[in-house]
């Protein structure tokens, strides 16, 4: 007995001691505990995201106190050096829990806000409330009465009581933070304001599948916005109608609506989604090339052309290689709607003015008007 006391006390001491912790270093650290999970499992866990060097020393130490039962579940963020108090304390109360939300790029207000107002667990007006910040509105120099399009793309972690409010203004301080100097210069050069260069990134993210196309895509709609015409994308009709992803008519791009880029010239008001950087850079700094049109083929590639001469002998290639694949029958190539396929959607913009159609053409599937479609810039053959 004489021999394990001072093993026992020496025990006792370095758990006291290591229970103190150091000065807690380095960025935040996101944990997350299991619903169901034991004090053990936790204790891995903060081990192996290096908040603690010991799960051993953790767990005997909440043993020693008693404490190594009642923990709760969640997502926490702990520092680097944390003590083994303040670890169990938060753990046991639940005070370390963070909320955690992912912007998707291309998201709507639409989406982020009632999102927003059930990870934060707030009253949906106060999310609509803090969109609507007339002080950040101001700042960023948007003229639109929202904040669309400047949450920015990301995850985020939201401490327990996060208003609204102070959420909203995280996701602005991303997007100033992700927008860089350079892009400024860029804007005198291309006769746009920020504001701009935002709107056409989120047309851009709606309309990309492959990241080395934004350049170019954005470039047809710069390039159709110098020779005034119209930008004729299908994301701005959908934004307009708030019916995103589903099937258009063409009867549906008569939508009286200053986002409706088939009836109105140049940019729609505002952006109609929160782009990523990448897109954001590619509006910034379109590629130099003079496309006027492109169409996208079944492998989810674009073809760019710059005559509408050209882009509808591509249309035709397009059309082909469908037909061959099996995924498009000859006699339904004018027939597909608009938005239900992007790999069946041509894409294009025309100096040619939309037809005049009958009354039944316009009840039709987008697929079968005469015309010309850019925006998800589609185009359709001329019936014949």
């Amino acid at each position: 007995m004489r021999s394990r006391r001072p093993t026992t006390t020496a025990l006792l001491a370095s758990l006291a001691l290591a229970a103190c912790g150091g000065t807690p270093d380095g960025p935040p650290v996101r944990v997350v505990v299991p619903r169901g999970a034991t004090f053990g499992a936790a204790a891995d866990s903060l081990a192996s995201k290096g908040v603690i060097g010991s799960a051993t020393g953790l767990r005997l130490w909440a043993k020693w106190k008693g404490r190594d039962r009642a923990i709760k579940p969640g997502t926490y963020e702990f520092r680097p050096g944390q003590s083994y108090a303040s670890l169990v304390d938060a753990l046991e109360s639940g005070k370390g829990v963070v909320r955690v939300m992912t912007v998707v790029e291309g998201w709507e207000l639409r989406q982020i806000v009632p999102q927003l107002a059930r990870v934060l667990e707030v009253p949906l007006d106060s999310v609509q409330a803090a969109v609507r910040d007339t002080a950040l509105l101001r700042r960023l120099d948007v003229p639109t009465e929202t904040l669309e399009g400047y949450l920015f793309p990301a995850t985020y972690s939201f401490g327990a009581g996060t208003s609204a409010r102070d959420a909203v203004r995280q996701m602005v301080a991303r997007f100033e933070a992700a927008w860089k100097p350079e892009w400024d210069a860029r804007l005198q050069e291309m006769a746009l304001d920020r504001h701009d260069v935002v709107t056409l990134a989120s047309i851009v993210e709606r309309e990309a599948r492959r990241p080395e196309e934004r350049p170019v895509i954005a470039a047809v709609y710069y390039n159709r916005l110098r020779k005034g015409m119209r930008l004729e994308a299908d994301p701005t009709v959908e934004y307009a109608l708030r019916r995103r992803g589903m099937r258009m008519f063409y009867r549906d791009l008569e939508v009286e609506s200053p986002y409706n880029t088939y009836r109105v010239k140049g940019l729609p008001p505002g952006p109609i989604g929160s782009p990523g950087a990448p897109s954001i850079a590619a509006a910034a700094s379109p590629a130099a090339v003079p496309y006027l049109f492109f169409v996208a083929h079944p492998d989810g590639h674009h073809e760019f052309r710059t005559t509408f001469t050209e882009h509808m002998q591509a249309v035709s290639a397009m059309r082909r290689a469908r037909e061959a694949a099996g995924l498009l029958h000859a006699q339904d190539s004018g027939r597909r709607p608009v938005g239900a396929d992007s790999a069946a959607s041509t894409k294009s913009g025309s100096t040619t003015s939309r037809a005049t159609t009958s009354r039944s053409t316009k009840s039709a599937p987008a697929g079968t008007r005469a015309g010309t479609r850019a925006g998800s810039a589609r185009t359709r053959t001329p019936p014949r």
